[in-house]
């Protein structure tokens, strides 16, 4: 879906004040029905440590780069580490491990081919089959892409991630606003905290925030590009959370874009689509360029004509991070 723009104001007058008050008797039932599944819901342990990257809000917010990089983290210390996600997106229902050269987008979702570029990945409607799979296969831990409302797993450490740029929008509950619940009531379940920002000049607002005087540790990253800029005229497009955010990317590492498409997150892309972004680049005389989220969501036959463009999240701490996780790797030991 793509967002409304009355997500991301919290002016008390205008057209959103009216329509966020006409929604905010379902976001009463929406944050009450949350918080009762999370109440009431007794979580499997699955036998080894789970690490969950959530958020507290809908919308993209870095999550599946952030957990890319936490799996690559584990993997350097040693740890067969294993991606875990609902496979938003994807027909099939596992829990089945990913394999890239066999399944597509329109199998497991976009976000898990990512992950299973890093790791081994996995996709599960249900999350507690899928850690078991996981488990039974031999990984020593499970990094959940997602899942912080989602509480039928037990979680050893919960990052919460947050857009530095966007924050908390309107700070209502959806459907009034993006919020999937209360921010407090979500950020009491977590361990530590990561604000990303534009680059890494960008510092984050930990006041605006409302994150100076938390009590868990607050880590600032970003998402840094793994590769150049292509040189020459391009034809951008994306349909991920905020589009915006990547054609600001380019245009930072020197691109130049002579025009952009903007689609909704995990826009699953038809020949009209693909045939109108070709006219587009014809019509510039541009190369077309993705995201690689984006990129994997296209059919095979058209991929070849368009680039990605990786990005990777970069902390400004890479210490403290693994700090955290090899802190929680000694307590989940045996003896620990």
């Amino acid at each position: 879906m793509r967002e409304p723009a009355f997500w991301r104001t919290d002016g008390r007058r205008g057209s959103g004040s009216l329509v966020r008050a006409l929604l905010t008797p379902l976001s009463w039932i929406y944050r009450w029905a949350t918080a009762r599944r999370i109440r009431n819901t007794q979580p499997l342990d699955p036998g080894i440590p789970v690490i969950c990257v959530g958020n507290l809000t809908l919308g993209g917010t870095g999550k599946t780069p952030v957990a890319q990089t936490i799996l690559e983290r584990l993997a350097d210390m040693g740890y067969r580490a294993d991606a875990l996600s609902r496979g938003y997106g994807g027909r099939l229902k596992g829990p089945v491990r990913v394999d890239p050269a066999s399944h597509t987008a329109r199998d497991v979702g976009d976000e898990p081919l990512l992950l299973a570029r890093v790791a081994p990945a996995w996709i599960s409607r249900d999350r507690p089959e899928g850690a078991q799979a996981a488990a039974r296969d031999g990984a020593r831990v499970l990094v959940l892409d997602d899942g912080h409302q989602n509480p039928t797993l037990r979680k050893r450490l919960s990052f919460v991630v947050i857009d530095g740029e966007t924050g908390w929008g309107a700070k209502t509950v959806f459907p009034a606003g993006p919020l999937r619940e209360p921010v407090a009531t979500g950020l009491a379940r977590a361990d530590a905290v990561i604000v990303m920002t534009r680059n890494a000049d960008t510092l984050p607002d930990y006041h605006g925030l409302g994150l100076a005087d938390l009590e868990v540790p607050v880590l600032h990253a970003w998402l840094a590009p793994s590769k150049p800029a292509p040189r020459g005229s391009l034809v951008a497009f994306a349909g991920i959370g905020r589009p915006q955010k990547f054609f600001d990317a380019l245009q930072a590492a020197g691109a130049d874009l002579a025009e952009t498409g903007q689609f909704a997150d995990h826009h699953p892309y038809s020949k009209g689509d693909i045939k109108r972004l070709q006219r587009l680049a014809r019509a510039h005389d541009s190369a077309l360029i993705t995201t690689e989220k984006d990129w994997v969501r296209l059919p095979a036959a058209v991929q070849a004509e368009v680039t990605a463009w990786p990005v990777r999240a970069e902390f400004a701490n890479p210490a403290a991070l693994d700090g955290l996780l090899r802190d929680m790797m000694d307590a989940s030991a045996p003896g620990g």
